[in-house]
């Protein structure tokens, strides 16, 4: 019998691996048969059938998997996750509100919640679990860049900016973190440091094509209209859109007069 579960179980996580999503959740089924109340076998079905869009299944097995182990984390995650999936951002909330008061020193659960409540237009709830985050972990990178988040999206660039910067003392080889630096050092009137957040984009990835445009728009407002120019030249070396293409080909016509 214990080597028919260890063959069913090898079956079931190779398939999963292999992306069968079918061929897994059959596997997981059977060792269900003489495990009925395993809450990892049945997290795992939750998941099979979550790959396999089969949501009303999923959904299910995430239930009974919390009705065994009301402490599992990432079941959790795996039903909001399917909540977010279908839209359902009260439902995915109300979950997760459930378990951080279950479980309040469980980062995950407060980071996910916050990203929910983010979704759903709760910018001061959303900064309140990420405050919370950071009085337990105050090296937490991904709480400082959803705070500086929260706080561009409310206006607040001051925070936003030294939140985002928190971030780029740990990590300075990501174009995307200095892209949105330089969103916020332009929204707060500083085209000097936008310009080297976005040189420093480009730097980190060539390919970072935004950063183009975006520095492009900044040499012009500051009428420097050579470096405008070289830019959107450099911006229009990638395949856009032809819309998009004809725009900037305008602006550099216009300009150049």
């Amino acid at each position: 019998m214990e080597n028919k579960t260890n063959k069913d179980l090898d079956i079931a996580l190779s398939a999963f691996k292999a992306e069968d999503y079918e061929k897994a959740v059959n596997a997981f089924l059977c060792l269900l048969q003489s495990d009925q109340n395993n809450p990892n076998i049945l997290n795992n079905i939750g998941l099979c059938y979550s790959k396999m869009a089969q949501d009303d299944l999923a959904v299910e097995y995430f239930i009974k998997t919390l009705s065994f182990n009301p402490k599992s984390v990432q079941t959790y995650i795996n039903l909001s996750d399917v909540y977010f999936k279908n839209k359902c951002i009260v439902d995915a909330i109300n979950l997760l509100e459930n378990a951080v008061t279950l479980m309040p020193q469980e980062i995950a659960l407060k980071h996910y919640l916050s990203r929910f409540y983010l979704e759903d237009c709760r910018y001061d709830m959303a900064m309140e679990q990420l405050f919370e985050i950071l009085d337990i972990d105050t090296d937490n990178i991904d709480a400082y860049w959803d705070l500086g988040n929260v706080q561009f999206e409310m206006g607040d660039y001051d925070s936003a900016i030294a939140n985002y910067e928190n971030v780029l003392e740990k990590i300075d080889s990501n174009a995307v973190l200095y892209y949105q630096t330089a969103l916020a050092y332009e929204a707060n009137d500083n085209v000097d440091k936008a310009i080297s957040n976005h040189l420093k984009a480009i730097s980190c990835n060539e390919n970072f094509h935004p950063s183009y445009k975006k520095l492009g728009i900044l040499f012009m407002s500051r009428s420097e209209i050579e470096d405008a120019i070289e830019y959107f030249d450099d911006y229009l070396k990638f395949d856009l859109p032809t819309e998009e293409k004809k725009n900037i080909q305008d602006i550099i016509a216009r300009i150049r007069q």
